[in-house]
């Protein structure tokens, strides 16, 4: 007899870790416990990148400093989600303003590519591969402005370690690993250039499987260059000269003047307050706002008498994503060329509308009407109290596909994320940033540093952010077990790409949720499935300001690691 889907969900749950159903007190689900120092932390999903952000803090740099430099680490040990072809997005605690920055590097579509050329090619979507869903490089640029604002060492001093790895070579993790030979591997078979030359040649020829050592000397010649000429050395010189050549014989349009007149911009973070305290996030191209509408919608039920994981905590979860992410679809875009109603959004008043459409069923939602027109992800705290959220990315894994002969690097693919349908915020045009899904958040309370976050994995990171934002309000948990708590994400809304809801959407779930909630969800006429992987990447780090020490944690989904001194 074949089995059903709920014989199935019955299967899988009831062999799961299930939650007590006395209410969460903080000891039912970390894998570890807390780090806590006094001097600085760092918190990163490697942990060789981690002990290279704890080296640059002991050797006198700051959060800022160390920050770059665990990210140059990550291009260069965990390529399946990060590197120098990618974008970056941060936010920054500045010990001695007392004030938050956001900075925005992400970077423009071709100026030489427009509409008109998709449609003369009947495409309704831009590419995941290839050169089409290219667009200008932002995260080394990104390092720039935030050293030049921030930084207290040299740059060569912060590029110095990676440099070193690269050459010498370091062992691959066992999820890295398996990443990698997953993605090369695709990318090799549909004959993508460069490829072997990259990534496996240096390697006696073959992926190194986990535990075994990997090289990559080209990224190591490109960090010396950037340490030597700094940012232009990548968007002026031989670099984007390499870069531009290449993607145009691909039949790409990226050209040595998109590279030549990028830039960055610093941009003012954006908040509601959530219980007393002040979650800020990024304004649009990013998604940020996604989760900060998200508990606005939330903040008006009383969670103190709902428990964690129950079917009535999902069940308004997922309504107040699909509200949000409908919002999402309809308004977010670059703010240089849409006019996001971001102070509308984040409105009480347009929340407590909103909130109305909630009922005791799963629904389906339209976006409101306003009055008015895989990544990685660090984050850094120093002794002087500088924090910093930062979260950088190359798109779908390691990216486009498209590697630059003898760089050490793979450039993005975050063009796919373009609407081709003409007339939306989102529609490509040229110079323009795409949507994008990276986001670094942060928390304050009374106007002082409380908690700079981040949770890795596309359209779930606004829910993974709410979440975390619940787990430790709400529920009452701590750093870690935040992170490492059962976690689910619902699929099915409409997109800033142009695709239409389906229906009221289903809610994929990790093991750990009971099967009561699950049966409670169907009855609620929820359509359930199971996680897909897309959850990990948690990092945090709080200040303690009772004990004057901060606290940190890295969730168990990943290889990362929280480290102090």
């Amino acid at each position: 007899m074949k089995p059903t889907t709920l014989t199935i969900l019955i299967l899988l749950f009831s062999t799961s870790l299930l939650f007590s159903q006395d209410r969460v007190t903080g000891e039912t689900f970390a894998t570890r416990s807390e780090i806590i120092a006094q001097n600085g932390v760092v918190a990163t999903s490697h942990p060789l990148a981690t002990q290279i952000g704890l080296d640059i803090l002991k050797a006198g740099g700051n959060a800022i400093d160390a920050a770059i430099a665990a990210n140059a680490a990550l291009g260069l040990m965990e390529p399946t989600g990060s590197g120098i072809g990618g974008d970056l997005f941060a936010i920054v605690w500045d010990a001695k303003t007392k004030k938050l920055y956001g900075l925005n590097a992400s970077g423009r579509s071709p100026k030489s590519l427009n509409l008109e050329y998709f449609e003369k090619k009947d495409m309704t979507k831009i590419p995941s591969f290839g050169p089409l869903p290219v667009s200008v490089p932002g995260c080394v640029d990104g390092w720039f402005e935030l050293h030049k604002k921030f930084g207290s060492m040299k740059m060569d001093q912060i590029l110095e370690p990676s440099i070193n790895y690269a050459e010498q070579g370091f062992p691959l993790t066992q999820l890295i690993a398996w990443y990698m030979q997953k993605s090369i591997h695709n990318f090799e078979k549909n004959g993508f250039s460069n490829i072997k030359d990259t990534y496996i040649k240096p390697n006696n020829g073959q992926l190194p499987d986990e535990g075994e050592i990997f090289k990559n000397p080209y990224l190591a010649d490109t960090y010396k260059k950037i340490a030597k000429g700094g940012r232009d050395a990548f968007y002026k010189g031989d670099i984007a000269k390499t870069i531009t050549k290449f993607i145009q014989e691909e039949g790409g349009f990226l050209s040595k003047s998109d590279l030549a007149n990028h830039y960055s911009e610093w941009v003012e973070p954006v908040s509601v307050n959530y219980r007393g305290y002040d979650v800020w996030e990024l304004p649009p191209n990013g998604q940020g706002i996604a989760a900060l509408q998200m508990l606005q919608l939330l903040e008006g039920y009383d969670f103190s008498k709902i428990e964690f994981g129950s079917a009535e905590h999902l069940h308004l979860f997922t309504e107040a994503k699909k509200l949000a992410f409908e919002d999402r679809a309809k308004y977010y875009a670059d703010m240089d060329f849409a006019k996001v109603p971001v102070n509308e959004l984040l409105s009480d008043a347009y929340a407590n509308k909103r909130r109305e459409l909630i009922g005791d069923k799963a629904s389906y939602y339209d976006a409101g009407e306003i009055s008015a027109g895989e990544t990685v992800y660090l984050t850094v705290a120093d002794k002087e109290g500088n924090m910093i959220s930062l979260i950088q990315s190359n798109y779908r894994g390691m990216g486009s596909g498209m590697v630059p002969p003898k760089l050490g690097f793979m450039l993005q693919n975050r063009g796919e994320l373009f609407s081709l349908k003409r007339g939306q915020a989102n529609t490509y045009e040229p110079g323009k940033r795409p949507f994008h899904t990276i986001i670094p958040a942060f928390i304050t309370k009374d106007g002082k540093p409380y908690l700079s976050f981040g949770v890795m994995g596309g359209d779930f990171q606004p829910q993974g952010h709410t979440q975390i934002v619940m787990n430790l309000i709400d529920f009452g948990m701590n750093l870690q077990e935040a992170g490492d708590a059962p976690r689910w994400d619902h699929t099915g809304t409409s997109t800033p790409t142009g695709i239409d809801a389906e229906g009221r959407g289903e809610i994929r779930l990790e093991s750990g949720i009971s099967y009561e909630t699950i049966r409670g969800l169907m009855d609620r006429k929820h359509t359930i499935g199971f996680a897909r992987g897309v959850y990990g990447g948690y990092q945090a780090i709080m200040w303690d300001s009772k004990n004057k020490v901060y606290r940190a944690a890295s969730e168990s989904r990943k290889d990362g690691q929280a480290a102090g001194y």
